[in-house]
């Protein structure tokens, strides 16, 4: 076949593809492939025949033979474009990608609508597959190629508001070159804008300020994008809640982070950041409760502010509220996001505090907990402090040999660390080896004494070591009273003074105080309560007594505050008004239905009201939780007799003089048994009975 006739012949197959007659023109390609086996346009034409006539295979084979002989020549590379375009199999897709790059370079020099066209199919490829970095590299050359081209501000605005959009959903996980190109359109885009100032541009610079919030080491660049904002829009609270929360989350509390708060506080009182920095502020100028209230109410209206929960955690530990501190701890890990290295430091000081929470409401669940805690530290095992920790909550949970081990070696590791010697004090404390704990804690008190724990259990050690270091003062109280001194919201050590002042010192008064501000600190200590209550009704004092008692049951739920309920109906019983002693008393019961003197008490001031049958239900309940108590028995005997029940109060009666020979009030009652029942049988002439 001459070159003529080649010639002729694709000129033959061009005519057949236009007729749509696919295999005339296949028939004719191969007779020129058989003379010119790299005829470029025959193998297009194949390419071309083959593909409407749904053999893929064949059409993709002559394509990529007419791309390796000409691989400049546009043909092939849009016959293949056309082919994978049409194609529903996933794996074609990066293939079409590496067409749509080399068409792209064949269109540079020339036809540079056909390079925007393909650009765009080649982004939205991209973008279908999630690769985002190759989605902004293609977009921000697409718009370099527009701007070279003499587009106006407006389109490009348009344009780099659409590579934004691209790469939206980027941010969660992204490399550094796509996170900087994406801040690149941004910073374009609201620099672009012709409508300043505008909502639409308003929103634009929130969006911007969002995404750079969420890149911790843009710190400079956020600054700068919010006090830009601001300039435009100084009424718009916005950049600085952002910055408020940039601070707060990063830690820095400088006179400009406060300025910060302060200016947000002025333009919107009811800010969630603006008040958990103010709350910060309080913290750290020791004003807890007032630290506590703020940062309560800020995190009500801004919850997702991990640095807040941790913040409020640290002022309710301050105060010992370590319930409470605990639910903070456990809503600050809630709301940690994606762990970078700051976020995983963060994460690893909201699990000690929360394991230091544990420790100090000190049973064995909580100690469980505890360890679990430290277990999610990074490098726990290394830390001294750490181990410390770890060696209480064994200690906690009674796990004597682990925590002994633990002190052991950090005393030898770590021979000047003061929780290390702690440690030892506490083991020793709760073995009654109270010489050796002494010593322990006068070490821990030499390397720092500003630690008020510390100063108190070496007074509690002094408290039970020996009747002569309890009544020393220059031992016991003073320890308590420097434990007072640096930690003034730390109930217990009043109630340590209290018991101080009130059994050695025989000052009431002063005792009656410590116990009031125990309570006042925290009001779940029973015993400090109860004895300001107790000593209050010694002093004369019942305004004070029912005050607290008021207080108490005010607040308590039911089931709960037994000994308030209690010693108010007892005082109720005492002073004749026995309808409000009984709904106390049946309120004590309900906190501790198995408490019989709660029963007993009950029981006589339903006597008191004339409530018999109630009454002998009560004393029964009393005596058979306890049938030690005599008197319960003696009331049921006494409520027979007055019910005129006279045998069954006699064998009552009896039962008690069994067991208690010489009990006056029941051989009284027998005796006016006996009496009743002889005069009843006179009366009725049975004069043999």
């Amino acid at each position: 076949m001459s070159s003529k006739e080649v010639k002729a012949a694709l000129k033959s197959a061009r005519e057949a593809i236009r007729n749509k007659e696919y295999k005339e023109a296949l028939k004719h390609c191969k007779a020129v492939l058989k003379q010119e086996k790299n005829n470029y346009t025959a193998w297009v034409f194949i390419g071309l025949a083959a593909a409407e006539l749904e053999q893929p295979d064949q059409a993709k084979g002559a394509y990529k033979k007419a791309v390796e002989l000409e691989p400049n020549q546009l043909l092939a590379w849009q016959g293949l474009a056309n082919l994978y375009e049409k194609s529903n199999q996933m794996d074609v897709k990066g293939d079409l990608a590496d067409v749509y790059q080399k068409l792209m370079e064949l269109y540079e020099s020339g036809d540079k609508q056909k390079w925007c066209d393909v650009c765009n199919k080649l982004v939205e490829l991209y973008h279908q597959e999630k690769k985002y970095l190759e989605v902004a590299r293609t977009w921000h050359k697409f718009i370099q190629v527009k701007e070279e081209g003499g587009a106006d501000n407006a389109e490009l605005h348009q344009l780099w508001k659409k590579m934004i959009q691209l790469l939206a959903d980027s941010t969660q996980n992204q490399d550094n070159e796509t996170e900087q190109l994406l801040l690149t359109a941004f910073e374009h885009a609201v620099n672009s804008s012709d409508s300043v100032p505008s909502e639409e541009h308003q929103n634009l610079y929130k969006d911007f300020i969002r995404c750079l919030s969420k890149f911790p080491h843009e710190k400079l660049r956020l600054k700068k994008t919010c006090d830009d904002m601001m300039a435009l829009y100084p009424t718009v609270s916005y950049p600085l809640e952002v910055l408020s929360l940039h601070f707060i989350q990063s830690g820095t509390f400088t006179e400009e982070a406060q300025h910060c708060f302060s200016r947000l506080l002025e333009m919107d009182s009811n800010s969630g950041p603006g008040i958990i920095g103010s709350g910060i502020k309080c913290l750290q100028e020791r004003k807890y409760e007032e630290a506590v209230k703020s940062l309560t109410e800020g995190l009500q209206k801004t919850s997702q502010c991990p640095s807040g929960w941790y913040y409020l955690a640290q002022a309710q530990m301050k105060m010992h509220k370590h319930q409470e501190a605990l639910l903070s701890c456990n809503q600050a890990l809630k709301t940690l996001g994606p762990l970078g290295s700051s976020g995983v430091e963060q994460k690893n000081l909201v699990l000690q505090l929360k394991a230091e929470a544990l420790i100090k409401i000190a049973n064995a669940d909580a100690a469980e907990e505890a360890i679990n805690a430290l277990e999610q530290i990074a490098d726990a095992g290394s830390d001294p402090v750490l181990l410390a920790l770890r060696g209480q909550a064994y200690l906690n949970k009674g796990l004597m040999e682990e925590a002994s081990k633990i002190s052991h070696e950090l005393l030898l590791s770590h021979p000047d660390l003061a929780e290390a010697h702690a440690l030892e004090g506490f083991i020793h404390y709760s073995q009654k080896n109270y010489k050796q704990a002494e010593k322990s804690f006068q070490n821990a008190i030499e390397r720092k004494a500003e630690i008020a724990e510390y100063h108190q259990y070496l007074g509690l050690t002094y408290w039970f070591m020996s009747d002569e270091t309890k009544k020393d003062k220059g031992k016991t109280l003073t320890h308590f009273l420097k434990a007072a001194k640096l930690d003034t919201y730390l109930g217990n050590v009043f109630c340590c003074l209290g018991n101080y002042y009130r059994d050695i010192a025989g000052d009431k008064s002063r005792a009656r105080g410590c116990y009031r501000k125990a309570f006042e600190l925290d009001g779940t200590d029973e015993e400090s309560g109860s004895a300001a209550v107790d000593l209050s009704v010694e002093l004369g004092d019942m305004d004070t007594a029912l005050s607290i008692l008021n207080e108490v049951t005010e607040k308590a739920s039911t089931g709960t505050a037994k000994w308030a309920w209690l010693h108010r109906g007892l005082y109720y019983l005492r002073t004749g008004q026995p309808l409000q002693a009984v709904v106390d008393l049946q309120a004590a019961v309900r906190a501790d239905p198995k408490d019989a003197n709660c029963w007993e008490s009950l029981g006589e001031a339903c006597l008191s009201r004339g409530s018999h049958m109630t009454a002998l239900k009560a004393f029964t309940k009393a005596s058979e939780l306890n049938p030690e108590l005599v008197y319960s028995v003696y009331k049921t005997a006494t409520i027979q007799q007055l019910l005129g029940k006279y045998k069954e109060a006699i064998a009552i009666y009896q039962e008690i003089l069994k067991k208690t020979k010489d009990y006056m009030p029941a051989l009284k009652g027998l005796g006016e048994c006996y009496f009743t029942l002889a005069k009843s049988a006179l009366d009725q002439y049975f004069d043999g009975k």
